[in-house]
């Protein structure tokens, strides 16, 4: 039986993921010259390759240099990161728009349930200023499909949005407040609200607006702000189709078709132990199109219960908008 894109979503073992990544390494071997070139420069034996740990991981980097698809597809969409101004910038071209819009809706009802049950926010006032975002094409997809009349995308109208959300608490109405860092602290420390049921998610990033603090110092100004008891948090990337989610205190959970691994700092080549901070590996089996073996520039650790933390980021890594809290 020939192996489709979509068949990622239906992994529920082990060994459903270890032959789907072993499909997807093949194909992309195949299809995506810049991945042959490098796993060809490593001098990898591919016919030793069993386990998705043997798969070789393409530093992300290459995404700001190399036209990152298929042989023989064409983008239908160019997703590019965000970065400070004088940075190249990555671009991911997406061959299937329709596959990343399962993999994020997948994803998110995972987590939370039917997005038709909340109103969903979008507080993202810097990547509401740029094109080319795939957190605002996410968000801007859940808004629609959650259908609710308040569901929407705030810039800075944070007197009307506290008016707002008060208004969705007397309402007893499921919220969710999806924002970049910077923007849910000015919030929280000029406009405070008192919603212990609202879900505050943060994606991380002050864009050069405000000083980085450590993720604990973060949590606790927005919970005081927003009168909740935890804060979420949301981890994904340009590069990526597929996001993992925290429920609080920076431990997040991915998807059954996304793995986590933490490689050596100074050896890319192999993997440290549960606990031990390294280089953070994803395996994003949606990514199909492009590549789904990423070494990023993320540190982190892995913990027994597969959970995740980002520690932060390798010296003289790029500035990006994804949620890197320096701890």
């Amino acid at each position: 039986m020939s192996y489709h894109p979509e068949n990622c979503f239906q992994i529920t073992s082990e060994e459903d993921f270890n032959a789907c990544a072993l499909e997807v390494f093949r194909y992309q071997l195949e299809n995506l010259p810049v991945y042959n070139r490098y796993v060809q420069l490593l001098k990898t034996d591919i016919k030793e390759v069993k386990h998705y740990n043997q798969i070789p991981f393409l530093p992300v980097s290459l995404f700001k240099s190399h036209n990152m698809i298929s042989n023989n597809e064409n983008a239908e969409m160019v997703f590019t990161s965000s970065g400070t101004i004088g940075l190249i910038t990555s671009q991911h071209p997406v061959a299937k728009v329709a596959l990343y819009e399962e993999s994020f809706m997948k994803g998110f009802e995972r987590f939370y349930g039917a997005v038709d049950d909340y109103c969903i926010i979008g507080l993202l006032p810097a990547y509401l200023d740029r094109t080319g975002s795939s957190l605002v094409y996410m968000v801007n997809h859940l808004i629609q499909n959650s259908k609710h009349i308040n569901s929407g995308f705030y810039l800075d109208q944070y007197a009307d949005l506290r008016s707002l959300l008060q208004h969705l608490k007397n309402q007893n109405q499921k919220t969710i407040l999806i924002g970049v860092t910077f923007a849910l602290l000015d919030m929280a420390e000029n406009f405070v609200v008192d919603f212990p049921e609202l879900i505050v998610m943060e994606t991380g990033g002050m864009k050069g607006r405000r000083k980085e603090i450590v993720r604990e110092e973060l949590h606790q100004i927005l919970t005081k702000g927003f009168g909740v008891e935890k804060i979420h948090s949301e981890y994904g990337m340009t590069e990526l189709l597929s996001q993992a989610y925290s429920k609080g205190d920076g431990l997040f959970n991915g998807q059954p078709w996304m793995k986590i691994l933490i490689r050596e700092i100074n050896d890319p080549h192999k993997y440290v132990s549960n606990g031990i901070t390294g280089g953070v590996n994803i395996i994003d089996l949606a990514n199909y199109y492009s590549c789904s073996f990423l070494a990023t520039q993320d540190l982190g650790k892995i913990y027994p219960s597969n959970q995740f933390e980002i520690l932060g980021r390798f010296d003289n890594a790029d500035l990006r908008g994804c949620n890197l809290m320096v701890q």
